[in-house]
């Protein structure tokens, strides 16, 4: 019994020394391994902290390396970096500018932040990122200096290079017809410079071969100016001369336009236009023509428009007709008119009836040695006159004149050879050609004969008796036509 009993003590003890060493392995191994868990969450928070606080190794800031670096340190890194501002078009260089630094401050370390931000990764990575930074503070070399120096080249290169033909529509021989667009390759500058101002913030900045493309056939600005000139051509301009209109087709007198890049048609040949124009005015004028007469006792006769008279200054008009097709109105009233006046002014173009004459004009028969005057188409008197002497050669002049003016009284003054052979007081002068003859009261004159002016007429004028002088002035107006004959 004792020696179990001894037994039985021993292994207890045994058991209760295991225990102790159980007990004691493991309140170490807890230590142990709660030290290693630190160091690992330490090693974890370190690496986290690291990861938050530099850019991983392979991250560019505008091509330049920021990799472990600190935002601070990489916007001290910008800061210094240079700028070769070296431009290239496709593979060629076309402008090596000034270098310069980075214009980068303080004010840009929060967006530098943003971007270590926008990179983080948990773990280290050495995937390549490129970012694009634009500074706060704007370069001026760079956006003005810079950026006309390229446009300059630009322009000194298109010089020497082939332009492109735009397809353009024109009128030919009175057909529309469209030309083919050639291409060129000259750049397009502005679609360069845009490129250029939108570039990455680097020291080569490449642009892409932009070239300038011309106008298509195809194109729906060819089609805009293809139905304007249907437009065109459908026009009519209405030319009022006188109390006549005549319709000018431009389909008929137009032959040959072109039309601008705003769509508006210039007419580039109006020889038919003018020739037109040369038609109406030779029916219609009067100047230097014959004008049929109906006289006193209803015979028609022919006489010159001499002082009297109008034409149209054609040359004059077309650039009007021109320039109403161009603008699109609808009518021209002729206004360049012109004739025999003092200043080259026509006479008669305000009077359609009785062949241009009217109906208020003083007729003058050579051979009847007498005159009527006709006012609003009524006879008002008639009377005997004399007319230039025969015999000297101081006939009154034929043709169809006008009166000049008007006075009263007046003082008539001959000449000859540039001397004053007489001067005589009258109470009515109404001249009508511009060498000095007219019509005036005569109170010298006693002999009133048909045949007086033979060998005893007037040196041209058309002396008319002092009892009926004043009748035919007071029914006379300046312009009236003087029909001699």
């Amino acid at each position: 019994m004792g020696g179990c009993f001894m037994g039985n003590m021993e292994n207890h003890q045994e058991l209760e020394k295991q225990q102790e060493n159980s007990t004691a392995w493991y309140a170490n191994w807890r230590f142990i391994t709660g030290g290693i868990i630190f160091i690992i969450a330490l090693f974890i928070a370190a690496g986290i902290y690291y990861q938050a606080s530099h850019f991983n190794t392979q991250v560019k800031i505008n091509g330049t390396k920021v990799g472990g670096m600190t935002a601070q340190q990489a916007l001290n890194t910008l800061k210094t970096t240079l700028l070769k501002n070296e431009i290239y078009i496709g593979k060629q260089q076309i402008l090596d500018g000034n270098d310069t630094k980075m214009v980068f401050s303080d004010k840009d370390l929060p967006h530098i932040k943003k971007l270590l931000k926008k990179q983080w990764t948990f773990f280290p990575s050495s995937k390549a990122k490129e970012f694009s930074l634009i500074p706060s503070s704007e370069d001026q070399y760079r956006n003005q200096t810079l950026k006309k120096q390229v446009e300059e080249m630009l322009l000194t290169m298109n010089k020497g290079l082939k332009a492109p033909k735009d397809a353009a529509v024109h009128l030919k021989q009175g057909k529309i017809t469209t030309t083919s667009s050639i291409p060129g390759k000259q750049y397009d500058i502005a679609r360069l410079l845009k490129e250029f101002e939108q570039h990455k913030y680097i020291s080569e900045i490449r642009l892409h071969p932009v070239y300038k493309q011309p106008i298509k056939e195809d194109s729906e600005y060819i089609k805009n100016q293809l139905r304007q000139f249907e437009e065109f051509l459908a026009q009519t301009v209405d030319y009022k001369v006188q109390d006549k209109v005549f319709p000018l087709k431009a389909s008929e007198f137009i032959k040959n336009a072109s039309i601008s890049k705003d769509l508006q048609i210039k007419i580039d040949d109006p020889s038919d236009i003018k020739h037109e124009l040369t038609k109406i005015n030779n029916a219609q004028s009067t100047l230097n023509k014959n004008i049929k007469f109906k006289t006193h006792s209803g015979q028609v006769i022919a006489v010159k428009a001499r002082g009297y008279g109008w034409a149209i200054n054609v040359d004059k008009e077309i650039p009007r007709i021109v320039k109403a097709f161009e603008n699109g109105k609808k009518s021209v009233t002729a206004s360049n008119i012109y004739g025999n006046g003092w200043n080259g002014e026509g006479y008669g173009y305000d009077k359609t009836a009785n062949n241009g004459i009217g109906g208020t004009y003083a007729e003058v028969s050579i051979a009847a040695q007498r005159m009527w005057v006709y006012k609003n188409g009524k006879l008002v008197v008639t009377t005997s006159v004399v007319t230039g002497n025969r015999s000297t050669g101081h006939d009154t002049s034929p043709g169809v004149w006008y009166i000049l003016y008007k006075q009263s009284p007046s003082v008539l003054t001959g000449r000859e050879n540039g001397k004053i052979t007489y001067q005589v007081p009258v109470n009515y002068w109404a001249p009508f050609t511009n060498d000095g003859q007219g019509i005036h009261d005569a109170s010298w004159r006693g002999n009133w004969g048909s045949s007086a002016y033979l060998s005893n007429g007037s040196h041209g004028c058309v002396n008319t008796p002092p009892s009926v002088m004043k009748t035919v002035y007071d029914n006379l107006n300046a312009y009236d036509p003087v029909v001699v004959y």
